[in-house]
């Protein structure tokens, strides 16, 4: 997935059921879609978290937070009560949307590498960030990018 790539639509269910689009949160605004390994791991806590936390400038600047993971609906919706997530998680059990992105792994115990995408009103990628390491990093690239705009 190149930058400038539009972005096919896609429905998966958020963290209580219910089927959610890709372009219903588009029509508000531009989304960051961040991708995660697993529910209630350290790193996907800590990532997670700082997303909640910029809540307000990712509300400023006019942005949809949605954090996607291969984890099933009951444990998504576990890990947002329990951490008081103010955005949808996404479970893709089957990878489906992980393979549009590129993120989805072959052969490892998570099922998804660790990637956050801007995307534009437009349905174009406009922002990729990728790290693994790193669990403040994209929130902070992604709300500077959209900040810069």
């Amino acid at each position: 997935m190149q930058l400038g790539s539009l972005i096919e639509d896609f429905e998966l269910c958020d963290q209580f059921g219910q089927p959610r689009r890709l372009s219903e949160f588009l029509v508000k605004g531009p989304v960051v879609l961040f991708f995660y390994p697993a529910a209630m791991t350290r790193g996907c806590t800590a990532e997670s978290c700082h997303f909640r936390d910029l809540g307000a400038a990712f509300t400023d600047v006019g942005a949809q937070r949605l954090g996607i993971s291969r984890d099933d609906v009951e444990k998504q919706h576990k890990f947002s009560e329990k951490y008081h997530f103010d955005f949808p998680l996404l479970s893709d059990p089957d990878g489906k949307v992980a393979g549009i992105f590129e993120v989805k792994r072959k052969f490892a115990v998570t099922g998804v590498k660790r990637h956050t995408f801007v995307i534009g009103q437009d349905a174009r990628l406009l922002k990729e960030i990728a790290s693994e390491f790193s669990m403040s990093a994209h929130a902070d690239r992604a709300l500077g990018f959209l900040a810069a705009q």
